[in-house]
């Protein structure tokens, strides 16, 4: 005798009601709005309908373990339906006439209808948005009032944020002073457990994000920490990071790129995190270490389609051989310091990229090939790029990165200068509000809109890791991605954050919502700050509905995207 099971047809067509329905219950509970009983039962109800619906498309028993085992598989299901989508905190829910489309970001079912309008954020708000972690509560009104015009008062922010020694930033200098072991030199990072080092690079990256005024700056630290990732864990790096983001990264975020692209090919760190000091040749025949050469090609100058071969990346870590730095398995003195061995050094002729490079130059090779790779057409198309994407679009506009890239070459490689002409572009005054906020620049932001006062400490600290976004903690070169898919699953963390900041559930950060809403002008000025924008009438259904508005404000998907 058989038995009859549900068609796995069937439990697939009822599932999305039950994971749409437990996973804005779950929001609801986070906010305060339902006990948790409610929430939980119906998790595990959707849950549970989900596994059955396996279990009758593979044939598999159902069992209790399993059940358990994907006890939160209907949330995670439910994340990458809505996540693309503009949506709220609806106020009531439906499960019957549901209608999702993916092309325009629109949820919509009987009661509830919410698109995020992003043609009509002002042009202040959104320049400081692209060019800062966005702004505090009195930035829209300092902006304004530079200029009476403000198109020029704009280009007036600009021109401040492109120069940023001209901003006074003692504030920001006294809140990092007591993490005065970032300023030892690298063979003094030696005597520090790495642990603090990393806890305290952490907090000084939030406190710099949250407080500086050269906020541009920041961003591009930001920018450039990804571009040049070093994985704080592996080996020496977990003392000599500090270093790098001191002398690479941000003495020459805003500098020209070749003196960058120098600093780190001999940055100890990087010397360490992609084997560059074990690249060593001995006699003829001999193989060398390709990691740095590979990654500086492929990630840090041409990029993957920028036209090298193979053939180059052999050549390029032989000229690039015979860099080393001392460690602490191998000496006692002078930890940390770069050296060239010329008996370690392939000095023969090479070719790379169609040129030759004579023999005989010994250490001089590497500054032949970083001018042959440095302002390379390639090298500025894929720099463009990346920077549209970063202050564009996810698929940045070609005519916008072509500028860009031609900029890059004329100016010889000034960041500060190309970063001018791609604020220029027509594409970025003309395309707002549609980046999604990477976790760090989430968590800052909202620190920086409610003018929270913080000590970036390990609760942010582990907050950041839930995301996955610790900072220098990427395992790979690459760094951490910037584009909306790799950061959709970490919606339900960061509404858990909104909660948290608004009801002042975060050790070592606090706010006071009836100050923030008195300097903004009330509930509607609180609206407008962190919409950036009036809310529409859908908006102010939802938000009239709640006891506070604050949390749903911060979770908002127009809070979410820059």
């Amino acid at each position: 005798m058989t038995s009859e099971r549900p068609s796995h047809a069937t439990l697939l067509f009822l599932a999305p009601s039950l994971i749409w329905g437990s996973t804005w219950l779950a929001i609801k509970y986070q906010l305060g709005v339902v006990p948790a009983e409610v929430s939980v039962v119906y998790r595990f109800a959707a849950a549970g309908l989900l596994l059955m619906a396996w279990c009758a498309a593979t044939r598999k028993p159902l069992r209790f373990s399993r059940l358990v085992r994907y006890w939160d598989l209907g949330t995670a299901f439910a994340f990458l339906a809505v996540a693309p989508a503009d949506l709220g905190d609806p106020v009531a829910y439906s499960f019957g006439h549901v209608e999702f489309s993916w092309a325009t970001g629109i949820f919509r079912d009987d009661f509830f209808y919410f698109r995020v309008a992003t043609h009509d954020v002002d042009l202040v708000s959104h320049t400081v948005g692209r060019l800062s972690f966005g702004p505090g509560p009195r930035d829209h009104a300092h902006v304004r009032s530079l200029d009476p015009d403000v198109e020029r008062a704009v280009e007036r922010y600009v021109d401040v944020q492109l120069a940023p020694e001209g901003l006074d930033d003692t504030a920001t200098d006294a809140r990092l002073r007591r993490y005065g072991e970032l300023e030892e030199s690298a063979g003094e990072l030696y005597e520090y457990k790495e642990q603090v080092l990393l806890a305290s690079l952490t907090s000084a990256a939030i406190l710099r994000a949250r407080y500086s005024e050269r906020q541009l700056h920041a961003v591009m630290v930001d920018f450039w920490t990804d571009h040049f990732n070093i994985d704080s864990a592996k080996g020496d790096c977990r003392w000599l990071k500090a270093a790098d983001d001191r002398d690479v990264i941000r003495a020459h975020a805003l500098g020209p790129f070749p003196e960058m692209l120098r600093a780190s090919s001999l940055s100890p760190a990087m010397l360490w995190y992609l084997d560059g000091r074990v690249n060593r040749y001995g006699a003829p025949g001999d193989r060398p270490n390709e990691n740095y050469a590979r990654e500086l090609l492929e990630l840090h100058t041409l990029g993957v389609h920028g036209g090298y071969t193979q053939q180059d990346v052999m050549e390029m870590a032989r000229a690039l051989s015979g860099w080393t730095v001392r460690s602490r398995r191998e000496v006692v003195f002078g930890l940390g310091k770069v050296e060239f061995h010329p008996e370690w050094h392939d000095d023969g002729e090479k070719h790379i990229l169609g040129r030759v490079i004579p023999a005989g130059l010994g250490s001089r090779d590497l500054d032949a090939v970083l001018d042959l790779i440095s302002l390379h057409p390639s090298t500025a198309r894929h720099l463009a790029t990346k920077l549209c994407r970063r202050f564009i679009a996810d698929d940045p506009p070609a005519t916008a990165v072509d500028r860009v890239a031609s900029t890059f070459v004329s100016s010889r490689g000034n960041i500060a200068g190309t970063l001018r002409a791609l604020f220029a572009t027509p594409e970025f005054m003309r395309v707002r509000r549609t980046k999604l906020k990477r976790p760090f620049h989430f968590v800052v932001s909202a620190l920086r809109a409610t003018d929270a006062r913080t000590d970036g400490g390990p609760a942010l600290h582990e907050m950041l890791r839930r995301m996955g976004h610790a900072p220098y903690q990427y395992p790979t070169p690459d760094g951490y991605a910037d584009d909306e898919t790799s950061w959709l699953g970490t919606l339900l963390w960061r509404w858990n954050f909104a909660a948290a900041l608004s009801g002042n559930r975060i050790d070592g950060t606090h706010l006071e919502p009836a100050v923030l809403r008195s300097t903004l002008g009330g509930e509607e000025g609180l609206r407008a700050h962190l919409l950036a924008r009036r809310a529409t009438p859908a908006e102010r259904e939802i938000l009239a509905a709640a006891s506070d508005s604050l949390p749903l404000l911060l979770a908002s998907p127009a809070f979410q995207r820059y």
